[in-house]
């Protein structure tokens, strides 16, 4: 008998319910989601659960070795607050150090990439700021899972597949490669050494994580490789509570958190391109395409410039909004030729990402986002801790008097970015699209889907999408299956680099989860994009 196809095309309704609902991109991790829900945990508490639960069911993306950022909002009050989950490099590395050593740029996978992991005191500070529930409480059924197995999803286990040679060759990643192998879809994976980390830190807290035998594996790891991460890196690292960004979009204002995430990018592209009549063209013309892209190329130039390290380099974000400012930038778009804009900065590579959503029957709601940044992080375990470390580093430049140039203790510019809309003072919608520099480009995308065309959260999903590949204004522009042919080619005509994808190359478009509230009935509305293992659920 052949074995059973995993290959899938389907069509997905949107998801409708009233007492609560998750949106992620694995249907256990939103499970766990719901579960607290049910048990009459918040938002946040149900977040923090999901991140937890998408750490074990897709490890090359996320995990407690990574950074997190959120945006929360309060329905009482009626407040947002953006956490700042980051890491910082380690206190004794330096641009000149590396500079002296013969780099001109940090490598990716390079141990001087890791920065110090944000994840644990994230979760941690979201919880007790704005959660009912204790770490205790909510990492159980990751506990779990990664304990007593679970079975790999297909689009995910596609792609821990393709990268079976790279975790042969990566230090400590046994519990990845079960008998020396990436596992098949279906086949059902243990991950023992997460599974004790994630319980050390269910039973201790943060601290666990940043002292004793887990900071200890991190340490050794790191300085074993070359490293010169410190136990003190570890002991000093904080969160950030900051106040959120955001700019009008036709009567709906969409918050992202500030730098040194890159949901400035966003917030410019948006600003500029509300000066034009996009709802007056087709979604998929060159017309309004060519209109969208170069808004999205003026951002970028900024963002590239300006976003670095809010305690040590703070971006000029009042400035870059002003409604002056915006209006030069607008000016100068040309309705029938691709500009080129002035591109500061240096290119990043993309990233591995993932974005969950959760609004409570309360109508308090949570952005939550959570990376490695490249798919598997630095490709390094901290050795016998089960889990990745991130390669957030690598964001950092090389450059002399660039504000992101890497520095001891600094944070790097930050491609994920979680996202949030309210209208009216009330929430209208929350929503983030992963994947490196397709997120601000995402954001973009998804809000004039929905309030320009009046899409709701699953169309919005299933929109085939543009990119401009590496967050540069000179970038070459993807255009995923699904665009008119027509299109593509007068965008060719009007001066556009652009590169048709379809298949298994349409991961470079990123994936979303929006979940969308009625102000006056409570009813929520949610879409998970079907270019995941996504899945919306509610009760």
């Amino acid at each position: 008998m052949k074995p059973m196809s995993f290959a899938f095309q389907s069509r997905r309704s949107m998801v409708v319910a009233s007492r609560g609902m998750v949106a992620t991109s694995n249907p256990l991790a939103t499970q766990a989601g719901l579960n607290i829900l049910r048990m009459g945990g918040n938002a946040a508490d149900a977040a923090i659960a999901c991140a937890a639960m998408l750490n074990v069911t897709e490890p090359a993306s996320t995990g407690i070795g990574g950074d997190c950022f959120a945006l929360f909002y309060d329905a009482k009050t009626q407040r947002l607050s953006a956490l700042n989950g980051s890491g910082a490099a380690p206190a004794a590395l330096t641009a000149d150090m590396l500079i002296k050593q013969g780099y001109k740029s940090i490598p990716d996978r390079s141990v001087h990439a890791v920065t110090v992991p944000g994840a644990a005191a994230g979760w941690e500070d979201l919880l007790q700021r704005h959660g009912r529930m204790s770490l205790k409480d909510v990492l159980q059924d990751a506990i779990y899972y990664a304990r007593e197995g679970y079975p790999v999803h297909p689009v995910f286990g596609e792609a821990w597949g393709r990268t079976q040679a790279f975790l042969l060759n990566s230090p400590h990643t046994q519990d990845y490669l079960p008998g020396g192998m990436s596992p098949q879809v279906g086949q059902c994976v243990k991950l023992p050494g997460l599974a004790r980390t994630l319980q050390a830190v269910a039973d201790g807290g943060a601290e666990a994580f940043y002292t004793g035998e887990i900071a200890d594996a991190i340490v050794n790891t790191i300085q074993a490789l070359g490293g010169v991460m410190t136990h003190d890196d570890l002991k000093n690292h904080r969160s950030l509570w900051q106040e959120p960004i955001g700019a009008d979009y036709r009567g709906v204002t969409i918050f992202e958190c500030p730098p040194n995430g890159q949901g400035l990018a966003a917030l410019l592209a948006m600003s500029i391109a509300s000066g034009f009549d996009l709802a007056s063209l087709d979604w998929d013309s060159p017309e309004r395409m060519h209109l969208m892209v170069e808004a999205m190329r003026l951002a970028f130039a900024d963002a590239r410039r300006y976003i670095a390290d809010p305690e040590t380099d703070p971006a000029p974000v009042e400035a870059l909004l002003d409604a002056d400012y915006v209006r030069e930038r607008r000016s100068m778009i040309r309705y029938d030729r691709a500009m080129e804009p002035p591109s500061y900065g240096t290119p990043l590579p993309g990233s591995n990402t993932v974005y969950l959503s959760v609004v409570d029957g309360d109508g308090n709601a949570c952005s939550f986002i959570n990376s490695l940044y490249m798919g598997w992080g630095s490709g390094i375990v901290a050795r016998d801790a089960g889990f990745f470390l991130q390669n957030r580093g690598a964001c950092f430049t090389l450059e002399p008097e660039h504000p992101n140039q890497l520095a001891p203790g600094k944070r790097p510019y930050h491609t994920i970015i979680p996202a949030m809309a309210l209208k009216d003072g009330q929430l209208w919608a929350s929503f983030g699209v992963m994947g490196g520099f397709m997120q601000p480009q995402g954001h973009f995308q998804v809000v004039s889907a929905m309030i320009d065309d009046q899409l709701n959260p699953q169309e919005t999903l299933n929109r085939p999408r543009w990119c401009l590949e590496d967050g540069t204004s000179g970038s070459t522009l993807a255009l995923e299956e699904g665009i008119p042919v027509a299109t593509m080619a007068r965008l060719a005509e009007m001066g556009h680099r652009v590169r048709p994808v379809s298949g298994s190359g349409r991961g470079v478009f990123g994936d979303g989860q929006i979940i969308r509230r009625d102000a006056e009935t409570g009813v929520l509305f949610g879409g998970s994009d079907p270019r995941k293992d996504g899945q919306t659920a509610g009760f």
